[in-house]
């Protein structure tokens, strides 16, 4: 069967409420569904119907699957969710978008929130889809944090990115400046990072200057080969299209025409990042990512150079600033878990 557009959605047959006596007890619904797309009924469904069953346990509803159609039921606003969820599964599958366990994990805690429908769809009110398109995918939000951010990418001169690890503020930013690197907008990709070592010491590292460094850079490498092939990563390494470098590197230049990033900044001084800052030059962009509660800078009485410039900085024309929770965590969601248990009250 032909492919339907990109914006067709799975059609609500009817739904049922079902009422129960005034208790604690949350009031159930009953919802059917139905796909005109049959050709992407396998994908959606998973096998063995693996995708529905992460949609049952995550949501607490029980979904039946006859040929075409679904019936959800459970409590009415877990229903509701699942009802999204199960749409934006089947858009996203509609676009030629990869759909694996993160990404419904990822669309299960967008569907909370009430701009779930506009960014895999778009509408008038929300404008087209926020995505980044790089040579080899199609990065879309994951995250209802990410909405936002991914916004700023593409017009803010200079972003801080705030949050935890697994949020996507690095990996964003370097699909992006991959993007626009692609496509011209910017002559050169450069990324930074403090190289201070996270709680060990690392001691001597033989090699020449390169690979003393790289272990600190790995993360923005492999951001890299996500987003480009390896041999095009390589080539324009080799060109100076790519620089990947510490951040002392980037004393006495302006980097004009260039998409800079600025990778765990938590662990710069004052110093460094003021000297970072003012590297910025004409036709460029500039986004630093970190975790303020992850600091590892010797001393301990250090005060963060992160920290020191979105207070000096947050409400300056021109910069933006963008907050992460455990709530956007897209890796495994054992990992939000963690987050926020390290992030809770201490005994």
């Amino acid at each position: 069967m032909a492919r339907k557009p990109a914006n067709q959605s799975p059609r609500e047959t009817g739904s049922k409420v079902s009422p129960f006596p005034a208790a604690a007890r949350p009031r159930r619904a009953r919802i059917e569904m139905s796909f005109e797309d049959q050709s992407l009924l396998v994908p959606l469904f998973g096998e063995f119907d693996a995708n529905l069953v992460q949609v049952e346990n995550r949501l607490g509803v029980f979904i039946s699957a006859r040929g075409d159609h679904l019936q959800i039921e459970g409590p009415q606003d877990s229903v509701a969710r699942a009802r999204d969820t199960l749409q934006a599964m089947y858009d996203r599958l509609a676009q030629a978008q990869d759909l694996d366990a993160g990404a419904i994990e990822s669309l299960i805690a967008m569907s909370n929130e009430p701009t779930l429908e506009g960014i895999i769809s778009g509408d008038e009110d929300n404008g087209p889809p926020v995505m980044i398109r790089t040579r080899r995918k199609t990065i879309v939000p994951r995250s209802a944090g990410q909405i936002p951010y991914m916004r700023q990418l593409t017009k803010d001169d200079i972003i801080f990115a705030l949050g935890p690890a697994g949020t996507g503020k690095t990996y964003l930013a370097v699909a992006q400046a991959v993007s626009q690197l692609i496509t011209g907008s910017v002559q050169r990709l450069i990324l930074s990072r403090p190289a201070v070592e996270a709680g060990e010491k690392l001691g001597f590292l033989p090699g020449d200057m390169k690979d003393k460094v790289d272990p600190y850079l790995r993360p923005l490498y492999d951001a890299l080969f996500d987003c480009m092939p390896p041999e095009q990563v390589e080539r324009r390494i080799e060109s100076g299209e790519i620089e990947i470098a510490p951040i002392a590197f980037m004393r006495g230049r302006t980097l004009a025409d260039a998409f800079v990033i600025l990778d765990e900044a938590q662990n710069t001084t004052r110093e460094q990042m003021k000297m970072f800052l003012t590297r910025f030059g004409q036709n460029s962009r500039m986004v630093i990512c970190g975790d303020p509660k992850q600091i590892d800078i010797p001393g301990g009485d250090r005060m963060s150079g992160l920290a020191d410039a979105v207070t000096k900085l947050e409400n300056v024309e021109g910069i933006a600033v963008s907050r992460f929770t455990s709530a956007d965590v897209v890796r495994h969601p054992i990992v939000g878990r963690i987050v926020e248990a390290y992030e809770g009250p201490s005994d």
